[in-house]
């Protein structure tokens, strides 16, 4: 797993997602269309902090019945709880529903929120279906894809394994980042810089916003903002 300061990890629970991407294009040196989510969510509660943590994955489907006994889903049930606590963290359970865009079956509601909020997890991102609203524990966000009223033949199919959440691949261990608005991946070999590339980005907005939001303003002062902006890096 890739190591994360306590610097870096504050400045990226301050940011929201969108200003995230825009730092991480400043680190890269310039823009992409690859490494965040591509369609909308709905959030447990959009008035939360964003997550931030390393993805623990899995895969769950609700469409069908397991094709195992009760005992062998029920041993993987208890593997995939072992599998998302794992680690230092701070973790991020990443839950690809197969089913979707058709998914029917809530994994995620009262019960599953209590019990990872109560295993240390940081949030959960996912593209099936979240359910229980108005009952889940305070403080933990669940980012899904749609919401529903039942659990149908929800159950868990695979573990640690390579999922796809809303156009967005993500991998093991691969730290995310995800609010109200999607989420995005960051890579390893960037996170250090992060903290840096979010107070440049948010610097460079300054001048521009001012300028903007101040009576008086013209075509004239907004090439002069973006000239100040450019100038701070």
């Amino acid at each position: 797993m890739p190591a994360i300061s306590s610097d870096v990890l504050a400045a990226l629970r301050a940011a929201d997602t969108p200003t995230v991407c825009n730092a991480l294009e400043h680190v890269m040196g310039g823009r992409t269309a690859e490494g965040f989510t591509k369609m909308p969510v709905v959030c447990a509660d959009p008035h939360l902090p964003p997550i931030v943590g390393f993805a623990r994955t899995a895969k769950i489907r609700a469409s069908s019945p397991a094709q195992q006994p009760t005992t062998a889903v029920r041993a993987l049930r208890m593997e995939y709880y072992e599998h998302v606590a794992a680690g230092e963290g701070p973790n991020v359970a990443v839950i690809e529903d197969t089913d979707f865009p058709h998914a029917i079956g809530g994994f995620w509601g009262e019960m599953q929120v209590a019990q990872h909020k109560g295993l240390g997890l940081a949030g959960t991102l996912t593209n099936g279906v979240l359910r229980d609203l108005g009952m889940l524990d305070e403080g933990y966000q669940v980012i899904a894809g749609s919401v529903g009223p039942s659990h149908a033949f929800v159950h868990v199919t695979e573990l640690d394994c390579v999922v796809s959440v809303f156009g967005m691949v993500v991998r093991p261990d691969d730290l995310i980042h995800a609010d109200r608005h999607g989420a995005v991946v960051i890579p390893a070999q960037h996170i250090e810089r992060m903290a840096w590339a979010i107070d440049v980005v948010m610097r460079k907005e300054v001048p521009i916003l001012t300028a903007a939001r101040a009576p008086g303003f013209t075509v004239a002062k907004l090439r002069a903002a973006w000239a100040e902006a450019d100038g701070i890096g």
